[in-house]
């Protein structure tokens, strides 16, 4: 039998500071641990739920932080200017360039469809690389008045 989303809420809080210390193992980053167990809920919150849902938030937890582990590499290689010098050289093919294309199109269109706060705080999170938490004290330090007392 499926559990009610209710119950992967309640499950996802019992087991959320267990799950934030086994994150922060492998990506050594307290705001960054955090960011990716919320992650992980709304995952698993947006999939039809199953028996072991328990099972699945850590292993979807673990395979989150090694995907990020993974891109910050590929990021890391890419800003300091590892890439095979010879592909620099070439010019791509016409059809690698018509996906490219394709695919920005694609992302245009699919951002346009957000709210304007929400296309703000993923391109802040996926171009800028900011964690959750920074983004929401630049937008709540942006959207509250200062009142002088």
């Amino acid at each position: 039998m499926a559990n009610p989303p209710h119950s992967l809420l309640k499950m996802f809080l019992s087991e959320r500071s267990r799950l934030v210390k086994r994150i922060k193992r492998i990506v050594h980053n307290d705001a960054l641990a955090e960011d990716l167990a919320q992650e992980t809920f709304l995952k698993l919150w947006r999939r039809p739920q199953g028996d072991d849902t328990r099972g699945l938030l850590y292993r979807t937890a673990q395979n989150l932080a090694f995907d990020h582990l993974r891109a910050q590499r590929v990021r890391q290689r890419y800003q300091e200017g590892e890439q095979n010098s010879e592909m620099d050289d070439m010019p791509p093919d016409p059809e690698t360039v018509a996906e490219t294309v394709e695919r920005w199109e694609s992302l245009v269109q699919t951002l346009e469809t957000l709210p304007s706060r929400a296309q703000r705080v993923f391109l802040l999170n996926r171009v800028d690389g900011e964690t959750y938490a920074s983004i929401a004290k630049t937008l709540v330090s942006r959207s509250v008045p200062w009142k002088k007392t």
